[in-house]
């Protein structure tokens, strides 16, 4: 039997122990495990008490049983869930239980969200954000997440490819049956007034979505600087956790160390680096180059310094870099005003990483930062880098179209509109060419 004919199984909660754990089996054989193991099958979408036994009517778990028949469940096929106790033995039994059914297997990565997929319960962008919802480490990545499982963006993707795929069908037309006393005229003017609208607003969403997919990675800050200046303090305190060894000797980091913030809900991966100095120690020398590797890859980097006068650093790339004077309860000198630019894309901050001073002001000034790599507009619909490159394929293939209707004719017109739609349908994960017939058939009563 194929693989995608079987029937799955896996633990759809968190790792166990736990107090409950949900496994859930999709497949045709889904009703009939559930009738083996639980004694019954019950009403749909009703939870109902039983006794799991396994193939040997050993107790397995005193459990809670669900029935979803298909193709009203979440993948679209048969659907029985085991809510039983999350112990690891529990679960352990209940597998084995399950595994001993023929044409049945554990699940692969993914697979029920693919058959949902496939089942046509969810289009690949709602997917993607399932995905990402998932994955969500602060709130502005969920929401963001949500928007796109909601399928907002595969909504106008779905309204795009249907107005495509109409006015392909006047040109088609056209081309095809020109002598059809149903078909009207002037086709292509009509088609080309529909295709120049689209292209309009897919421009208008790319213009607006630069830098909403950006969110899903978050923000690199790098904190660089010579040796012994109290960057691994730094760390920490913006960590609020000790994640990085504090010495008062020189060259304790000797490798970079990363940690997950969560900045106003904006996803920061916060790097401590090596002091950068010159070195004759092979160990630190190594150090030194990937600190320098990663200030340069990161964007925005913090230069550690503890006086006035070491301010120039030694950080290469196009990220800006904020000189940060660290120490200040031990090396008082003259205060300057914290945040002021010294050079493009340069600003300059006094703190205490020890005591705290001056922390809330660089920590307000990265969010600040943060807004504008991100852009504040909360109506993104675009989250991923696929996506937004097939809707620049789509924009350049109408561009095309309208091209082409100067005097090239329309059947390279008919081409530039098939690329498009064929470009959203890859977007959607849905791709039928027999829509642009059956189009044509449908309105213009061909052949009647």
């Amino acid at each position: 039997m194929h693989p995608r004919d079987q029937t799955i199984f896996a633990l759809s909660s968190g790792r166990p122990p736990n107090a409950i754990s949900v496994v859930r089996v999709s497949g045709a054989q889904a009703g009939a495990i559930l009738k083996q193991l639980a004694g019954k099958i019950p009403l749909p979408r009703m939870a109902a008490r039983a006794l799991i036994r396994d193939a040997n009517q050993r107790p397995v778990d005193d459990a809670v049983v669900l029935w979803f028949p298909g193709p009203k469940s979440a993948t679209g096929e048969d659907v029985a869930e085991f809510h039983v106790h999350g112990g690891r033995a529990v679960l352990s039994a209940l597998f084995a239980a399950l595994s001993s059914f023929e044409n049945t297997r554990a699940a692969e990565p993914g697979e029920f969200t693919r058959r949902a997929f496939e089942h046509g319960k969810l289009d690949l962008t709602e997917a993607e954000g399932l995905d990402d919802l998932i994955h969500a480490d602060t709130d502005r990545q969920r929401r963001q997440a949500l928007r796109q499982l909601k399928g907002l963006l595969g909504d106008k993707a779905r309204s795009w490819r249907a107005q495509i795929i109409e006015a392909l069908a006047l040109i088609e037309a056209g081309i095809d049956f020109s002598d059809e006393g149903d078909v009207p005229a002037e086709l292509v003017a009509t088609a080309l007034g529909k295709v120049r609208q689209l292209h309009d607003e897919i421009q208008e969403v790319l213009a607006a979505q630069g830098r909403s997919e950006r969110l899903r990675d978050g923000l690199v800050v790098a904190i660089a600087g010579p040796p012994n200046v109290g960057k691994s303090t730094l760390m920490n305190q913006l960590a609020r956790r000790d994640v990085a060894i504090v010495s008062p000797h020189a060259g304790t980091t000797r490798d970079v160390i990363e940690v997950q913030l969560d900045l106003d809900g904006f996803p920061v991966t916060l790097i401590d680096t090596a002091g950068i100095r010159e070195t004759n120690d092979p160990v630190e020398h190594e150090g030194v180059r990937r600190a320098r590797t990663r200030a340069a890859e990161a964007d925005l980097v913090l230069w550690l310094v503890e006086d006035d006068d070491s301010r120039e650093h030694a950080v290469e790339g196009a990220a800006p870099v904020w000189t940060v004077r660290n120490k200040i309860d031990l090396n008082p000198l003259e205060p300057h005003a914290a945040g002021m630019g010294q050079t493009c894309g340069s600003r300059y901050f006094e703190i205490s990483a020890v005591r705290g001073d001056g922390l809330n002001e660089l920590m307000a000034a990265m969010i600040g930062h943060a807004q504008n790599v991100f852009g504040s507009d909360e109506g993104g619909l675009i989250g991923r880098e696929r996506q937004r490159t097939l809707l620049r394929e789509t924009a350049a293939s109408l561009h095309r179209s309208m091209n082409a209707s100067k005097g090239l004719g329309e059947e390279l017109i008919a081409e530039d509109l098939r690329a498009a739609a064929q470009s959203l349908g890859r977007l959607l994960g849905r791709v039928d060419v027999e829509e642009v017939l059956d189009r044509i058939f449908g309105e213009f009563c061909i052949g009647k």
